[in-house]
């Protein structure tokens, strides 16, 4: 009887080039657990994506395991949703963050992620879906996706990172507001945005319970934050105090459940997805596609269940 197939797609670069030097060890815990291994490093931006639209469609795999960061596991999710055939999707985190692995009650340390992608149960999450481009935990605009997150670890999350930039500023006049229509529910928002995000997640840059303690990652829903522009750097620091203890009760902070957002505005906007750069755009339409991707998965966090 033959062997079920794994296809392990794995960035060689990422975690600082450290995922090949444990490629010996990966591969002997799937072959162990009765798998004939293909193993594929990707070479290029869209590679991961290709090479696992290319093995589903041919449904000459039966589980996918991808190694890398944030960005590695939203092209492996990208080709996946693109076929019609799909396999459940094991990941072993190995980039800056890994803010989705945590989500997934996925552990940091390699082996034991490896072995999980192996041995862990399957649960079926939504994901997200930008006009034509799928994300698995978020999309955002504004100042906080400038920061980078290759920053420093001494920086300790997102809103620390930001928090310690706009520490920095002086006059509300450097910071770049977006003027942008929102419609979600039948409810249309408009006004001067510094930062938008829909996510699904436990973790953004690190921070966790950011969005809520009650996100749920198989509820059909994604989490809207807006951020609207302060008046001046007294609700600055305010809204920032605030978001940093994980509330959401200052004038400036929108929060709502949403299965699907629509955006507007005059002049084109960089987004990201992921923590990749996702294009700019004037208009257009976020969805939920509800149970789409079957992750194999550790003890997810009490929120996320």
């Amino acid at each position: 009887m033959a062997k079920p197939r794994l296809l392990f797609v794995y960035n060689p670069n990422a975690g600082k080039a450290k995922v090949g030097a444990g490629l010996a060890s990966y591969i002997s815990i799937f072959s162990e657990a009765g798998y004939e291994v293909i193993a594929y490093p990707t070479k290029c931006a869209l590679d991961a994506k290709e090479t696992v639209c290319e093995y589903l469609n041919s449904k000459a795999c039966d589980r996918i395991v991808c190694a890398g960061g944030d960005g590695t596991l939203n092209e492996v999710v990208g080709g996946s949703m693109s076929c019609d055939y799909r396999v459940p999707i094991g990941y072993i985190p190995a980039g800056t963050t890994n803010d989705f692995a945590y989500s997934l009650g996925i552990p940091t340390e390699k082996i034991k992620a490896a072995e999980l992608a192996v041995s862990g149960k399957e649960f079926l999450c939504d994901i997200g879906k930008f006009e034509e481009q799928y994300f698995t935990y978020t999309a955002a605009f504004g100042i906080f996706t400038e920061v980078s997150y290759d920053t420093p670890q001494n920086a300790k999350n997102l809103l620390g990172r930001t928090a310690y930039i706009l520490s920095g500023i002086n006059s509300l006049a450097r910071i770049k507001a977006c003027h942008m229509t929102i419609c979600c529910d039948e409810i249309v928002l408009e006004d001067d945005f510094l930062y938008g995000m829909i996510a699904n997640t436990n973790s953004i840059g690190g921070f966790r319970n950011l969005l809520t303690k009650d996100t749920i990652l198989d509820d059909g829903y994604y989490e809207l934050l807006l951020i609207r522009m302060p008046q001046n750097l007294l609700e600055l620091n305010a809204t920032i105090a605030e978001l940093s203890k994980g509330k959401s009760e200052n004038k400036n902070i929108y929060y709502k459940h949403v299965r699907e957002v629509h955006f507007s505005t005059e002049q084109a906007v960089p987004w990201t997805l992921d923590g990749e750069f996702g294009g700019e755009h004037k208009e257009g339409t976020i969805q939920v596609i509800p149970k789409a991707i079957s992750y194999i998965v550790g003890e997810l966090p009490a929120s996320a269940s």
